[in-house]
């Protein structure tokens, strides 16, 4: 029977406790969160924002509530000050300023990351708005409903920042994005494809003002927002939503576990960190990249989850190593999906990869089949020596989803782009064409 103390119950620290307490009945578990709410759907703040969903109860898929009913204890609204890992202690301070010390023998971080804020005049003003807690959708969801808020700027055009300036249109708001790349989805997308992103956008009244980088924002009465300044121009705005990326949260532990030169802390394949006791999960850590072979950080919730449950079962009694991951991801922004897993292009190639790669694009099903048949557009990554799949990219009004899972086994096993080329892919005139778009764009491959 072992203490375990976890630090952070979103979805890294709620797949941790969970398979902790499912399966291994006799450890005691403490849990500190420093928020008032478990295991929020971040990746559901667009969602209410733009109405698409009229409730966010449902963004929750845990509580308090249901992880003492397994056998936790919970402090909520705790947020840990010091861990002494010399003597395995924990010190966290409640919201009424009591402060609890707590021993352990195994300790779980999870303390996810935080958004990037930039040092810039007028960061500090009213209507100055961060994404990623469920206080900040809170807070942009009701500056919305104010009448005086026309326009809205959008401060990068990542996935959240994407999704937000599509909530803010379907609000009836006058929604501006600004990227300092010269488009949206960068980090996802090679050029070719994101495109139809761009387009998609333009066409549902999203102005776009890509290369253009944020210098400060102002205002004329001295307490809110009414315009921001870029290195091309001033635009009158009355709100602005900040979506330039996160960071992990390690202060905790600066200077007592590895870490990697943006901070989070390295762990093994089991979530291990230098300290053999202490593991690691989520946002705040590292994670193993089967498109590149080495460690990465890639801070995405599916990869949360599933460290989590490594790290659970390890610390439970059972021998559990990381599969890796491959950084698959999808968006839906006006009905246009788009979803990638691997290595860009682009990426690949900074990477030293000799990597070159594979277009198609072509309708779902037969021309002669009646609605819904959209056109699919494919991109297929790999290395010109070892012939290795390094990545896809896919985009459709349709949703292909499952294709890209495929994909994502098939970066994560080696499997080359000539194994794809009479991969045994069904046909049905109901599902897909004779020729797959994915059987051509192999077949394509030089």
């Amino acid at each position: 029977m072992s203490k375990i103390i976890l630090i952070g119950s979103n979805h890294a620290g709620t797949a941790a406790a969970n398979t902790i307490l499912d399966n291994y009945k006799g450890n005691e578990l403490l849990i500190f969160e420093a928020n008032d709410n478990v295991s929020y759907l971040g990746c559901g703040t667009a969602l209410y924002v733009g109405r698409q969903i009229a409730e966010t109860s449902v963004l929750f898929y845990s509580s308090k509530e249901a992880l003492e009913k397994k056998g936790a204890k919970v402090h909520m609204k705790a947020a840990v000050e010091e861990i002494d890992f010399d003597n395995k202690v924990v010190i966290a301070k409640k919201e009424d300023g009591t402060i609890i010390k707590e021993s352990y023998d195994k300790l779980i971080l999870a303390t996810g990351s935080k958004p990037i804020r930039p040092n810039l005049p007028g960061m500090e003003l009213h209507g100055v708005h961060n994404v990623k807690l469920f206080q900040d959708g809170l807070g942009i969801d009701s500056d919305l409903n104010s009448p005086e808020v026309k326009t809205v700027a959008t401060i990068g055009a990542g996935y959240i920042g994407v999704e937000i300036a599509e909530a803010v249109k379907r609000r009836g708001k006058n929604s501006l994005m600004f990227e300092k790349q010269d488009g949206c989805l960068a980090g996802y997308f090679d050029k070719e494809i994101s495109v139809g992103m761009d387009k998609v956008l333009k066409e549902n009244g999203i102005g776009l003002h890509y290369g253009e980088t944020l210098k400060e924002i102002k205002s004329s009465n001295g307490k809110r927002v009414t315009s921001i300044v870029t290195d091309k121009g001033e635009y009158n705005v009355d709100m602005v939503i900040i979506s330039i990326g996160f960071i992990p949260r390690t202060e905790l532990v600066s200077g007592r576990l590895e870490t990697v030169a943006n901070g989070a802390i390295k762990v093994n394949l089991k979530q291990q960190t230098s300290l053999p006791d202490v593991y690691a999960v989520g946002d705040c850590a590292t994670i193993f990249n089967n498109a590149t072979g080495s460690i990465d950080y890639i801070a995405l919730a599916t990869n949360a989850v599933r460290s989590g449950i490594v790290a659970g079962h390890n610390i439970g009694g059972t021998p559990l190593e990381s599969a890796g991951v491959q950084g698959s991801n999808g968006i839906g922004i006006f009905d246009y999906k788009m979803f990638s897993t691997g290595l860009t292009l682009e990426k690949a190639r900074a990477k030293g990869f000799d990597a070159t790669c594979t277009d198609h694009e072509d309708l779902q099903k037969f021309p002669f089949m009646e609605a819904p048949n959209e056109k699919v557009k494919i991109r297929i990554v790999y290395d010109a020596k070892s012939r290795k799949v390094l990545g896809a990219q896919m985009a459709s009004f349709l949703d292909v989803s499952m294709g890209l899972h495929m994909f994502s086994l098939a970066v994560a096993k080696g499997v080359t782009i000539d194994e794809l080329k009479l991969l045994d892919i069904f046909f049905m005139p109901h599902f897909n064409q004779a020729f797959n778009y994915i059987t051509v764009a192999s077949l394509l491959a030089k």
